[in-house]
């Protein structure tokens, strides 16, 4: 190791997302995206991390994990939309160019449309489906009608369309060398918080599975309303469905906190939390190539602190090129 690199750091509040053809990392103070364009060189863009909305009220816990996940939302599609500009400039120049001959009222429509059919959709088959389905079951045996092998009932089918989901993406070149940059992602953030340089040749080495990630929140968040299914008296379908819907905020709530809490420690508990959302990750991550690390280690560089000696490392191979 080099002198000038710190000791092993147990963890960082650093965090990151996958982009089109590259990553963006996000630190407390800073953000910044690194993707590389159709000729293969690399655009970093730095900016302010946006603050949390809801003031004292964000950093409460239980109630954080809301806020974050809002402002992670709006960031990542903010950043998500400029990687595409940057990658596929002709496809984005195409959009553009459609969006202005359909004119601004008749693409906001549109747009909007589409966000409310995604809505239903995902009210439909994820929320809705998995209790009408037990509704069902339960009148031809009624012996499983209870709390307990209801909310499993409906825990386990909504994992599995969620899994399903998973696997469905994975059919596209795109999204799997999306899966790549998430894993480089997770590989860099490893190699800092184990005190390494950061090179690509130590960001290699990592695991590609990372316990405070996204998906590991997601699938907590599932599990987590198995549980809170247990106190929803209710059997009506639809009102069950909606009253486990009021509860959602609670449900992120709890999943944020394990999550952070499963990031800062590493013992048997936090190994047993994390572990779901871990072997999810076999599917939502993917081995990088060395081009994809580079974009990576120069992205969690830029929002580093300025005092931080993993900032003036020697860069290695990852300049931009």
């Amino acid at each position: 190791m080099k002198k000038n690199c710190k000791k092993a750091c147990a963890y960082t509040s650093i965090g990151g997302q996958a982009l089109i053809e590259g990553i963006m990392m996000r630190g407390p103070e800073k953000s910044a995206m690194a993707v590389r364009d159709p000729e293969g060189k690399i655009v970093l863009e730095v900016g302010e991390t946006p603050k949390l909305i809801g003031g004292k009220l964000a950093k409460l816990p239980f109630a954080r994990g809301i806020f974050a996940f809002i402002s992670s939302m709006a960031s990542g599609y903010k950043y998500l939309m400029r990687s595409a500009d940057i990658a596929l400039p002709e496809e984005a120049a195409a959009d553009r160019e459609k969006s202005e001959k359909r004119g601004k009222a008749l693409n906001g429509f549109i747009m909007g449309a589409s966000l409310v059919l995604s809505l239903v959709l995902c009210f439909a088959l994820f929320l809705y489906l998995p209790t009408f389905l037990f509704s069902l079951l339960s009148r031809a045996l009624p012996e499983l009608d209870s709390r307990l092998w209801r909310s499993v009932f409906e825990g386990v089918l909504r994992i599995l369309i969620f899994i399903g989901y998973l696997c469905f993406t994975l059919l596209f070149e795109d999204i799997r060398r999306t899966f790549s940059y998430h894993g480089a992602e997770h590989k860099t953030i490893f190699c800092y918080e184990r005190g390494l340089p950061l090179t690509v040749e130590n960001v290699r080495a990592q695991s590609r599975f990372h316990p405070r990630c996204g998906t590991s929140f997601m699938i907590l968040m599932l599990l987590v309303g198995i549980i809170i299914g247990l106190f929803i008296p209710l059997t009506q379908p639809l009102l069950r469905t909606l009253v486990k819907l009021a509860l959602l905020p609670i449900t992120m709530g709890i999943g944020y906190e394990l999550i952070k809490f499963a990031g800062k420690h590493d013992n048997v508990i936090t190994r047993i939390v994390s572990a779901p959302g871990v072997a999810l990750q076999h599917l939502t991550t993917r081995e990088p190539d060395d081009g994809m690390i580079e974009c990576a280690i120069l992205a969690f560089r830029e929002v580093l602190p300025e005092d931080d000696p993993a900032r003036t490392e020697e860069k290695d191979n990852c300049e931009t090129k």
